[in-house]
């Protein structure tokens, strides 16, 4: 039977970075390791959160820190469904659940145009990185054509409220956005009846 205890216990540890008086740097190197013990057993994300659409990839918010100061999302893919290029404008965390996503990350020319620098690829367990101004541009994809992937990332804000772009890649031009979720529910972490149950 699947839990979501694992989640409440990163929640509860990553907000204590913050509570360490760390840098967003800091944070986010650390965090990172809380993440890969996450994504490390794909046993506690509940169902409602991994579903996909078929229309196009779904952002599910799991969790988001009282302050704002981070938010934890799950990336649902449909078989072959991708990002356009786009930016976050603040730190962020990719770990992969289940499935294998592409990453393409992508550098600005002096015109204003972008060029692709390379693709790599997540494996279930694997934790990658987003700092703006170092690889804050990249299109993300479901690598796999036949099958959901799932992702839990983690951005240095509220993500679903940011105003952020994507790009055309040929000409440059910004088209600003705010995503929102994909739901109006997030999962219940603080419910602990079935644990006074068992007791």
């Amino acid at each position: 039977m699947s839990t979501i205890s694992p989640l409440r216990d990163f929640v509860a540890d990553f907000t204590r970075l913050y509570d360490r008086g760390l840098s967003p740097a800091a944070i986010q190197a650390n965090g990172a390791n809380l993440l890969r013990r996450l994504v490390r057993h794909d046993d506690w994300l509940p169902e409602p959160f991994t579903r996909p659409n078929p229309a196009r990839y779904s952002q599910y918010l799991l969790h988001c820190d009282p302050l704002e100061r981070f938010s934890v999302v799950s990336f649902v893919w449909g078989a072959g469904q991708e990002t356009p290029l786009h930016d976050h404008r603040v730190w962020g965390l990719i770990g992969m659940l289940r499935g294998r996503e592409s990453e393409t990350q992508f550098a600005r020319d002096p015109d204003g145009t972008f060029h692709a620098i390379e693709t790599t690829f997540l494996e279930p367990g694997q934790v990658a990185s987003l700092t703006p101004g170092v690889n804050d541009y990249h299109l993300v994809a479901n690598a796999l054509p036949d099958r959901t992937s799932i992702s839990i990332h983690v951005y240095g804000d509220n993500i679903g409220g940011v105003s952020r772009a994507t790009y055309d890649v040929a000409t440059g031009t910004e088209k600003t956005f705010i995503s929102g979720y994909s739901s109006d529910e997030v999962p219940n972490l603080w419910d602990r009846s079935r644990r006074a149950e068992a007791a």
